[in-house]
């Protein structure tokens, strides 16, 4: 049994739930203990109890703290990259290289805690100074997916620590054994009890217990647009900060002019690797008619060549998708795009291995309208369909026409389309020959319309969330 992380002891939970691995589901990860809301309010008392000496301390210990466990993280990232990639399905390179990320997030934020920043200015008025400087919000309720199990708590978990905050923490329900794997470093990491806190459990327990509290001053989600807006429903009615990433229908587009086989790889790896369960992969293809015919034949041929099997396997592309639910929903849209009359050109079956996973055909749609289900709701999954597009500016037009703005990206060899469509994609991240998923960790990530809300996570662009801006005058 593996505990929770409650003001700086692991504690027992009221339930237990078992980590199944979507590879193999006779194979259970371990068992991990459930938080009921009395815990979690005991977790956010803690953490508000440890706020203020917290706030106040020393800068180089804190820096310390979290280059600690971005250290020991990247010294066991094979070990922890295996454990990611058992339970959540996706290939072990990649799950390593999760695990890498993530101590490369914390030992950037470890740099930052020594770089506070602040401006020192002349007031209006003679003989007197403004200074203004960033102070810690205080609690942050922290509440993360299953698909990138170690990397996005890291983004959320390592700034607020930088910038003097206090953290309750709860994972997806998926996925609990890189958060306890991570909180379990973070625990010997030299902070003082309270200060982080893990509580892992339902979402309409845990969960609501954090959006309900007054005691939390911020809530940090990524997840799905409707728990989003549950999210903004009750944390926002108590006026807490609020920072939402809630996916995206992210566009490739695809000029005559495009280098075909970049192309084609640019659109297999953005919407197919890691199972499509990116909130950044590429979903809708939409392709010049010039090059569509060629396009769609040469993504249909990569995908052929693609392995889908077991997560730890040597040579898989393609791991199972999360769980049966979620294999069930992708299915269900298979089913959904054929009914409206798209034609599936390859894949969007479930698949038989050596063992028993979730296995799933990367699928490809083609002669999809724009008004259909598949080409407007978020999937996430291998699934993904071909738009045509007369010209550059009818391809443009259905980038845009979409209620999501995370990534958007182009493939062409023309510096004046690329140039405006990096101006004028309505998205928060814009890539240019290159797949739509997969971000810089030093850099603002986040989008717009029903992506995002609030201020960017990553790089230095992290302080707006995790602090608030105090403007200070001085006479003499």
């Amino acid at each position: 049994m593996r505990n929770n992380f409650i003001a700086g002891a692991w504690t027992r939970g009221a339930g237990a739930r078992p980590d199944i691995n979507p590879s193999d589901t006779t194979d259970v990860i371990d068992e991990y203990a459930q938080a009921d809301a009395e815990q979690t309010r005991q977790a956010i008392a803690a953490a508000r109890a440890a706020f203020p000496a917290w706030r106040r301390g020393g800068i180089q210990a804190r820096a310390e703290a979290l280059d600690f466990i971005g250290l020991e993280l990247a010294a066991r990232k094979e070990e922890l990259g295996r454990l990611l990639s058992r339970e959540e399905g996706k290939t072990l390179p990649e799950g390593i290289a999760e695990v890498n990320r993530a101590a490369q997030i914390f030992r950037f934020f470890a740099g930052e805690v020594l770089r506070p920043g602040g401006e020192t200015l002349p007031s209006v008025r003679p003989g007197m100074d403004v200074h203004i400087t960033r102070e810690p919000v205080g609690v942050v309720g922290i509440i993360t997916p299953w698909n990138f199990p170690i990397a996005i708590p890291a983004w959320k978990i390592a700034p607020a620590l930088a910038y003097g905050n206090c953290v309750v923490f709860k994972p997806a329900d998926l996925v609990p054994g890189s958060a306890w794997a991570l909180a379990e470093i973070i625990s010997r990491s030299g902070l003082p009890e309270g200060v982080f806190n893990l509580t892992m459990g339902r979402g309409s327990v845990v969960g609501q217990t954090l959006l309900e509290s007054p005691d939390v001053n911020a809530i940090t989600f990524t997840g799905s647009g409707t728990t989003g807006a549950r999210v903004m429903a009750t944390a926002g009615a108590r006026f807490a900060k609020l920072q939402l990433e809630m996916g995206g229908k992210n566009p490739l587009v695809v000029l005559d002019d495009a280098d075909l086989d970049r192309a084609v790889e640019v659109a297999v790896q953005g919407a197919y690797f890691s199972t499509g369960q990116r909130c950044t992969a590429s979903s809708r293809f939409i392709v010049e008619k010039g090059i569509h015919d060629r396009f769609v034949e040469g993504v249909k041929q990569r995908l052929a060549g693609l392995t889908v099997d077991h997560a730890l396997g040597e040579g898989t592309d393609i791991g199972p998708v999360v769980d049966q639910s979620q294999l069930d929903q992708d299915l269900g849209y298979v089913d959904i795009g054929r009914e409206e009359g798209a034609r599936l050109v390859c894949g969007g079956e479930r698949l038989q291995r050596g063992s028993d996973g979730f296995y799933m055909a990367p699928a490809l749609f083609a002669d999809t309208d724009p008004t259909m289900r598949i080409a407007r709701e978020e999937i996430f999954g291998p699934v993904a369909c071909v738009l045509a597009a007369d010209d550059y500016e009818h391809a443009l037009a259905l980038a845009n026409d979409t209620e999501f703005g995370l990534s958007a990206g182009i493939c062409t060899t023309s510096l004046k389309h690329a140039s405006h469509f990096r101006h004028h994609a309505e998205a928060g991240m814009v890539m240019v020959n290159t797949p739509t998923a997969g971000v810089d960790y030093h850099v603002p990530f986040g989008g717009r319309k029903g992506s995002s809300y609030g201020s960017r996570e990553q790089g230095r662009y992290a302080a707006e969330f995790f602090t608030t801006v105090k403007t200070a005058y001085v006479a003499p």
